[in-house]
């Protein structure tokens, strides 16, 4: 009796385990890579596609603008946090560094700490002024070069939802400010709208 009730266990233990190893093998995510530069038109919240054409409008009209290309040596430039006036989550710190990128790979703009990492800033700079690296070695406080521009933005939405469709509206503006005296010396927006049917 006790070795049919053991056999018993034994076999419905191996029928668990082997349910078990099937089940996990049936639900393994199938995992491939994707053109990072393809319209991504899964849903009309803002996604990969919008970024990008964001960041390419923008830079190249930044670049054509009179304080940058009119410029004899490349202004520093520092960036804000673009403010999100949209409904839903967007990272807008990804897109201003997407700007950034490609406005620093182009030679004409150089680019002062931002703000919210001069934290990180004053860390090096105090650990290098700590008395345990050579002054000859160690960076100066005080140094620092203020940036001649600032550059500022937001994104706004407009969604319009009815049974059938989602109409979703993106504007997306920046600007490019003089810090002393204050100025605009350049602005553009770039609008994208996008349709989800149901």
């Amino acid at each position: 009796m006790k070795t049919t009730n053991t056999t018993s266990l034994i076999r419905l233990a191996g029928i668990v385990c082997l349910l078990s190893i099937l089940c996990a093998c049936s639900t393994d995510p199938k995992v491939s890579y994707g053109d990072s530069k393809a319209v991504e038109t899964i849903t009309a919240d803002f996604g990969s596609t919008d970024l990008q054409g964001i960041a390419e409008s923008m830079t190249r009209s930044l670049l054509q603008s009179r304080a940058i290309s009119g410029a004899k040596e490349s202004p520093l430039v520092t960036v804000a946090p673009v403010k999100n006036k949209t409904s839903e989550y967007i990272d807008t710190r990804m897109i201003t560094t997407k700007i950034e990128t490609q406005l620093l790979k182009s030679g004409q703009v150089r680019f002062a700490v931002r703000e919210t990492d001069m934290g990180n800033q004053k860390s090096e700079l105090n650990r290098q002024n700590s008395g345990l690296y050579s002054a000859n070695t160690a960076t100066k406080i005080g140094n620092m070069q203020g940036a001649k521009y600032r550059i500022e933005g937001e994104i706004g939405s407009i969604v319009k939802n009815d049974k059938k469709t989602k109409d979703v509206f993106y504007n997306f503006s920046l600007r490019l400010i003089n810090n002393e005296s204050g100025v605009y010396e350049w602005a553009d927006e770039t609008e994208i709208r996008k349709q989800e049917k149901r």
